[in-house]
Order: C-alpha cells, then structure tokens, then sequence
C-alpha cells in the first residue's frame, strides 16, 4: 500500500473515531459541566495526572482558558493540583473523588453504548479489533 493511500485510511479513521466519540456521548448527564469542561475531565480520566500544558495542547485550548477551565473544575471540586513529586516547581493536575465517581458514571453509560455496538461480534473478531487497536497506538499512536 502506498503511504498516501495510508494516509488517506487513517484520515478517514480519525474521522470515524471522532464521530463515534461524539455518538456515544451524547445526550449523556454531565452535570454542570461545558463540553471544554467535559473534555478536560475525559482526558484526566484516561491520563492523569498531568500538566496544565499538556490539557491545553490535547484539547487545543490556549493556556489562559485551559487555566481557567481547571480553576472552574476546581472549584467545583471535580479535580485538584498537585506538585508533582520530580519538580517541586510544577503542578499536576488529576480528578478527585467527587470527579473520578462522575466520570465512571459517564463512562458507564458509554460502556453499555459500546457493549450494545459490539454485541454481535464474534469472540474472534474481537481479538482482532483488539491487536488492531494495539497495533496503532504501538506504531502509529504512541
């Protein structure tokens, strides 16, 4: 295959993928949260703890607002910073208790919407959406 036929695939892919985030959390009870909000908390939930500027460039956010969408979270007691024990100077940012129990709720709930998608796939196809998801986060991904 040709690497701009790749490119195009995984093009496509990403597309995909994007568009079945968004199908599998709609309609989803969030609270209070705003959908930056939402999308700072689904990134802690998966790669806590981690610095401001590595929300800020995920999420393509500029540090003033990620800064400031942090603090709201905060302040609502659904994350907290932390020093980060390697450079005393920096701090991490990771979900609370009350902000951990809110995304396992959503995450539930998009469990249950993945469950009923994969339902009729056969134990075999399984393993092999399984290596195929490993093997784009190991040489492509990652």
């Amino acid at each position: 295959m040709k690497t701009n036929d790749l490119f195009q695939q995984f093009v496509g892919f990403i597309a995909s993928v994007h568009q079945m985030s968004s199908e599998m959390t709609r309609d989803i009870p969030t609270g209070e949260l705003t959908p930056a909000q939402y999308k700072i908390m689904e990134y802690l939930m998966v790669s806590q703890p981690i610095t401001l500027s590595e929300i800020s460039e995920c999420i393509h956010m500029s540090m003033p607002n990620t800064s400031r969408e942090v603090r709201k979270l905060t302040d609502k007691g659904l994350c907290e910073k932390v020093t980060n024990p390697q450079d005393r100077r920096k701090q991490l940012i990771r979900l609370s208790d009350q902000g951990s129990a809110l995304m396992n709720d959503i995450f539930q709930t998009v469990r249950e919407r993945f469950a009923q998608r994969t339902a009729a796939l056969s134990d075999a196809e399984k393993v092999q959406i399984e290596q195929a998801i490993t093997l784009l986060r190991q040489k492509i991904l990652d």
